[in-house]
């Protein structure tokens, strides 16, 4: 039998290098050739990244599918100093549940050879060792799925295809008590609740902090409601106290809110439905029929549970009375801009505190401390955008974080900040404008709860609850400023011509029932760097003109397309839709080049 072999563009795929070595080999390094005759995709990811982590997620299945046959190598590729850390990285492995073999690539050797542009990236290289496709953002497993299905029988009959064992070797497991817990809330009764992320769990623990007197959930990933033996969450984070004596939990990788019963341990869910929402998903309706995207912290304000959604760079709302969810505030663009509610752009949510007043949020990826008025505007305290940050006290408008993942409402009016990548909580009083650092030292903390007079820090890299007695006088730091890391493209000014590189996957075509389906959207930061060429429309190519005036700046560019089955006997063909946002460091100079590819799925011929 002669198969017809699909032609593909294929280019040798470069070494693995990575001066961090390499993680869950039992301490064996590996080069491609090592790997020839087996289909290896490389996930390009970094750990603060939560569209990284949705592709982790999405890898799982299709990691067992094919566990003969395909070997996923994690190219651990940071974009902030403290993503540079081996030992972070080693964390970060554990604490999101890695099951693959992990390159830590700290100068972003690897990602530079694969011409890279974005988180998270996968690259599918052949049995022979040549790179068969490229896909950027998430969503794409589908389709990899089916090229490996592809790749298995035509290198098969080639005699090129090799099956066995992966390179995997599991860590020992640590026996803590907690495992980089997450949030943590203060019960009527003066114990602690904590979400236990890694162990997909929560522990309360007796007022001292440390001895545990129960643990609700099962202890395996799952979504299961039931009794607190039986009852299964995937990586918990934050926790709430509701008006009826009950706590709801941000169940972030179930992308649901689940309800906890404190007197009989009965878990139930809340809203979300266990997918993960998409372009084109209902933003509002029925709590438990909506799907929600990575909650990552709840918090009571104005009578609803306001959600840090992180996975979409939006504040949603759930009302208890009517039992359902809405968009409350963001536009699911990522970036720091203020405004209106349905104006505003967040950049990963993920820490929460009500005032009366005020609803406080920690802005993850833009190293931002913002706020929410009662009228839904949003503003911004601490931060100026994605790609700057570090650790600098002063005034507001010159202080730096590095990533936060928490913020505490203070009896004085100040906010209490935990600067997760700095390992150190700061501090911020509206009344003065100025920032400052409270505690140092503290293992990526990631929330903090008042005790009286002290702040119980949830130390997550050091799988503990710490208590600090509120400082009288601020501690003296150092300041340091930091630029993401990667290397700026150089362009030419004037007109730039941008292609995002889309082909359907096989036995797939664009979806084009409803009208168009493809959508670029187009800014720039500073804006004036571009003069013409921002904006939304539905083609994925567009000439952009650039101002020679401004040096360099960053390209944001937001990609979608829509693909289905391409079977006209097939009357419900399976539909995805493919998404990714990108930031694009640039510089102009006299050489430089004048179009710039961005591939979204396929190659760039």
């Amino acid at each position: 039998m002669n198969r017809t072999t699909p032609r593909r563009v294929r280019v040798r795929a470069p070494e693995l290098v990575g001066k961090g070595g390499w993680l869950n080999t039992g301490d064996r390094r590996y080069t491609l050739s090592d790997l020839r005759g087996r289909i290896v995709i490389l996930d390009f990811w970094t750990f603060c990244c939560i569209n990284c982590l949705h592709v982790l997620d999405e890898l799982r299945e299709l990691e067992a599918k094919h566990a003969d046959t395909v070997v996923v190598i994690g190219v651990h590729s940071p974009k902030f100093v403290h993503e540079a850390e081996h030992q972070a990285v080693v964390d970060a492995v554990e604490r999101y549940g890695v099951e693959h073999p992990v390159l830590d690539d700290p100068e972003l050797a690897t990602w530079k050879q694969y011409a890279v542009r974005a988180w998270p990236t996968l690259v599918v290289i052949d049995p022979e060792g040549y790179v068969v496709a490229q896909h950027a953002g998430e969503g794409h497993v589908h389709a990899i799925d089916r090229l490996v299905t592809e790749l298995e029988a035509e290198h098969a009959e080639k005699g090129t295809l090799r099956r066995g064992d992966g390179p995997y070797v599991a860590p020992e497991p640590e026996p803590t008590a907690l495992r980089f817990p997450g949030k943590a809330l203060v019960l009527p009764s003066g114990t602690f609740l904590v979400s236990d992320t890694t162990r997909h769990q929560l522990v309360e623990l007796a007022a001292d902090g440390e001895s545990v007197v129960r643990r609700i959930g099962s202890g395996t990933r799952g979504f299961t409601d039931g009794p607190a033996d039986s009852a299964a969450f995937s990586e918990p984070q934050g926790l709430a106290l509701l008006a009826d004596g009950s706590v709801v939990v941000a169940d972030t990788v179930n992308h649901a809110l689940r309800r906890l019963d404190l007197t009989t341990g009965e878990v139930t869910t809340l809203a979300g439905t266990g997918r993960q929402w998409w372009q084109g998903s209902p933003t509002s309706g029925p709590a438990r029929e909506t799907d929600l995207s990575s909650p990552w912290d709840v918090a009571l304000f104005g009578g609803r549970v306001w959600i840090a959604m992180a996975g979409v760079h939006q504040l949603w709302a759930y009302d208890p009375g009517e039992a359902t969810v809405s968009v409350a505030a963001g536009t699911t663009n990522e970036g720091l801009v203020d405004g209106p509610g349905a104006q505003a752009w967040f950049a990963q949510p993920s820490g929460l505190a009500a005032t009366d007043d005020r609803l406080w949020l920690a802005d993850s990826e833009t190293s931002a401390l913002r706020w929410v008025d009662p009228d839904g505007s949003v503003h911004t305290a601490i931060g100026t955008g994605l790609f700057d940050f570090g650790h600098r006290d002063g005034p507001a408008d010159q202080a730096l974080l590095q990533h936060p993942l928490g913020v505490t409402a203070l009896p004085d009016g100040s906010v209490a900040v935990s600067d997760t990548y700095n390992h150190a909580l700061r501090r911020y009083d509206p009344a003065t404008g100025e920032v400052t650092t409270l505690a140092t030292d503290l293992r990526e903390p990631s929330d903090a709860v008042l005790v009286g007079d002290d702040l119980v820090v949830v130390e997550s890299a050091r799988h503990r609850l710490t208590r600090l007695r509120l400082p009288e006088e601020a501690v003296r730091v150092e300041a340091v400023a930091h630029r993401t890391r990667r290397a700026a493209t150089e362009v030419a000014a004037g007109k730039l011509r941008l292609d995002v590189v889309f082909q359907a996957p096989s036995g797939q075509k664009l979806d084009t029932r409803y009208g168009p389906s493809t959508r670029l959207l187009v800014s720039s930061t500073p804006p004036e760097l571009l003069l013409s060429g921002d904006g939304a429309d539905s083609a994925l190519s567009r000439v952009l003109e650039l101002n020679p005036a401004v040096t360099e700046g960053v390209l944001h560019v937001s990609a979608m397309a829509a693909s289905c089955d391409d079977d006209a006997a097939n009357e419900y063909p399976a539909c995805h839709v493919h998404q990714q946002d990108w930031g694009v460091p640039v510089r102009l100079t006299g050489d430089g080049v004048d179009r710039l590819a961005l591939v979204l799925a396929g190659m760039d011929e």
